[in-house]
């Protein structure tokens, strides 16, 4: 499926699975020993022949940024990628997300520049 764009939503703070998310974004759990929690979805997209791939997230990313940069190195014969989409604040609009489709809102601009 050359031409679709997946995109996973990373979610928020991790409240409720404090105190694994105390220093980590909710994705970057650990799970099964060696794999994280946005393996999962990751997979499937890869599974299902989707290897353009972004992650939205706001919390803690830095670690889920480490995870995805080792574990998803697609070769540089295929244009696949998986990439992390951090929250950020600009001149236009100063605001973190405000939820899932608000993430997607603030990010339309980079997702509409694909000819999916």
């Amino acid at each position: 499926m050359k031409r679709v764009l997946a995109i996973i939503l990373g979610g928020g703070a991790g409240t409720r699975l404090y105190p694994l998310t105390k220093l980590r974004a909710k994705p970057a759990v650990p799970v099964a020993g060696k794999y994280r929690l946005i393996d999962i979805p990751v997979s499937n997209c890869i599974n299902s022949e989707i290897f353009k791939i972004y992650v939205l997230t706001q919390f803690n990313s830095a670690s889920l940024n480490r995870h995805i940069a080792r574990a998803y190195n697609f070769s540089g014969f295929s244009d696949g990628f998986v990439e992390v989409l951090a929250a950020q604040q600009t001149p236009e609009n100063p605001n973190w997300f405000q939820g899932t489709a608000d993430a997607v809102r603030q990010y339309i601009w980079m997702l509409q520049e694909w000819d999916v």
